[in-house]
């Protein structure tokens, strides 16, 4: 499948995007188009693999669950799918997330699209998901690889706070396989 959002002119219906197996990454769905999302490379890939890793290190000691590419409903007609998502476990499991997850993490592709990126944080952000995350895989070493979504500007941090959760971003990328 190409990449970016597919044009087709035809409205599809959410129960049809919901029963569909065929996208591979997982689309997204946004007033009814499929909008493809671009598939990792490595980088993207080691990066979400870190993430995911670190969070379920601590899934017990901070009462969360992790999973990655999991198809969260962040409006009656809006699907998107990030790259990792982190969950309240006091919540009951929802095979389709319907309430905010403390977090969300991006991890940008070379195919990524900014206007496309700002749309998809400004949903996240409207549902209400209290930590919103940018990884830069291709970021030049020493730079900061991590930017935090704020007031609708991503703004570069080193360190992840939310209540009991508090660590520094670079110990998920001590943990990267490149």
């Amino acid at each position: 499948m190409s990449t970016g959002t597919q044009a087709t002119g035809t409205q599809i219906p959410i129960e049809v995007y919901l029963r569909s197996s065929e996208y591979d990454p997982d689309a997204e769905y946004v007033d009814g188009e499929i909008e493809e999302r671009p598939a990792g490379e490595f980088g993207h890939a080691d990066w979400q693999a870190a993430i995911s890793a670190w969070f379920l290190s601590h899934a017990k000691e901070w009462n969360i669950r992790v999973l990655a590419e999991l198809r969260v409903q962040v409006s009656p007609t809006r699907f998107r799918v990030p790259d990792v998502t982190v969950l309240d476990r006091a919540l009951p499991v929802e095979q389709v997330i319907t309430r905010p997850p403390l977090a969300v993490f991006e991890v940008l592709s070379p195919q990524d699209n900014v206007h496309r990126l700002k749309h998809k944080l400004a949903d996240y952000a409207q549902m209400g998901i209290p930590e919103i995350w940018v990884v830069d895989p291709d970021a030049v070493p020493g730079t900061e690889k991590f930017e935090r979504y704020e007031n609708g500007h991503l703004v570069p941090a080193t360190r992840f706070a939310h209540h009991a959760i508090q660590f520094e971003l670079s110990q998920i990328a001590s943990l990267l396989q490149g």
